[in-house]
């Protein structure tokens, strides 16, 4: 039976709530807000003390071991920072019993005989004794339990030291008050569990105090508060350093960003004033060609003028000559022809004083 215990455990914790079989089980989650998660990390008060005579009784909260398992199982691939919900339930936890040892000891002081602060400070050293004691005593049985007698053997040799510093502390102690009120009991709280403890406990009450559940309970409590402290300490750290530089990965891409919108303007502003250059030296080379062809264009017709002009001076003078031709022919026949006129009158006057003459020298001759 008691093999068949273990094995169902054992497969709990490997395979989980899966392993169970219960449906009910396997309808919650270990994230879900009613499991304890100081139960999924092994740190829950109502599990550590439950036996002793501080018996908190059941949690509030789901304690299931298969969800245990899943959670171990589930958090090797993330973290779910349990933790910190652990932490401040514990922080809870033991702030009230805090507060239950400072009642405690305003009651004792209340209650017990007033004694001045030197004697104070005696009987505080027997009790620190005692404490000392109470721990090697259960460490030393701790280790006996386990077999291992040599350091067992080696713990029990520093309490036999310990007490021979206890007896010389309670010498002292005596020395400084009446016999009377030296018999009286004095006792002293537990700052670890809040018990009560008296200034002359023998050994066994001592070993069975330190070395009893409830106080053991209450360091293992108080050192697991310590570890969760320093490891949601870590883990904080470690968010923020990873929130740190998130925020510095998206300062550096919105720069980015900005840096590729500016280089984006300026190739866009670049490209505008490229558009705007080729645009003016389009311009300036059309109206360089405007121009040029303006001057072809003036020089063709200051050409084509001074063309027109010459055959316009060519064909005037060509027109000039063959006027000056046609007169001077014209001329030359006027000449010729008044020649011809003059000699043909010349010729008639000429003819006429002859038959003149001849018609005179007839008359005369007829005479």
């Amino acid at each position: 039976m008691v093999h068949d215990a273990d094995f169902w455990i054992s497969n709990i914790r490997y395979y989980g709530s899966s392993f169970s079989g219960d449906t009910t089980r396997q309808r919650i989650k270990f994230s879900d807000e009613r499991v304890c998660k100081s139960h999924l990390l092994n740190c829950c008060p109502h599990d550590i003390l439950s036996g002793t005579r501080m018996d908190l009784g059941e949690c509030l909260k789901v304690h299931d071991l298969a969800l245990r398992a899943d959670y171990e199982i589930a958090s090797k691939q993330q973290d779910f920072f349990f933790e910190l919900d652990a932490m401040e339930h514990l922080k809870s936890f033991i702030a009230d019993c805090d507060r239950r040892t400072d009642i405690a000891k305003k009651r004792l002081a209340d209650t017990q005989e007033e004694i001045s602060a030197e004697v104070a400070a005696k009987a505080e050293r027997v009790h620190e004794l005692n404490e000392e004691i109470g721990k090697l005593l259960a460490k030393a049985e701790q280790l006996g339990a386990e077999g291992n007698v040599e350091e067992s053997q080696k713990v029990m040799d520093e309490v036999e030291k310990t007490r021979i510093r206890k007896r010389e502390a309670e010498e002292i102690y005596r020395s400084s008050m009446p016999a009377s009120s030296f018999q009286q009991q004095k006792l002293r709280v537990c700052e670890v569990c809040s018990a009560y403890l008296g200034l002359h406990d023998n050994d066994r009450r001592l070993a069975d105090h330190f070395g009893g559940k409830l106080h053991l309970g209450f360091i293992e409590i108080r050192e697991k508060l310590d570890e969760l402290k320093r490891i949601v300490a870590e883990k904080q750290e470690k968010r923020n350093q990873d929130r740190l530089k998130r925020r510095e990965e998206r300062d550096r891409e919105e720069r980015d960003k900005l840096k590729r919108r500016s280089r984006s303007r300026e190739k866009r502003r670049h490209r505008s004033s490229s558009r705007d250059r080729r645009r003016k030296t389009r311009s300036r080379s059309r109206e360089k060609r405007h121009r040029h062809r303006s001057r072809s264009d003036s020089r063709s017709r200051s050409h084509s003028h001074h063309r027109s002009r010459d055959r316009s001076r060519d064909r005037s003078s060509k027109s000039k000559s063959s006027r000056d031709k046609e007169r001077t022919s014209r001329d030359r026949d006027r000449s010729r022809d008044r020649e011809r006129r003059h000699k043909k009158r010349s010729f008639e006057t000429a003819n006429g004083k002859s038959e003149e003459r001849s018609s005179e020298e007839r008359e005369a001759g007829e005479i």
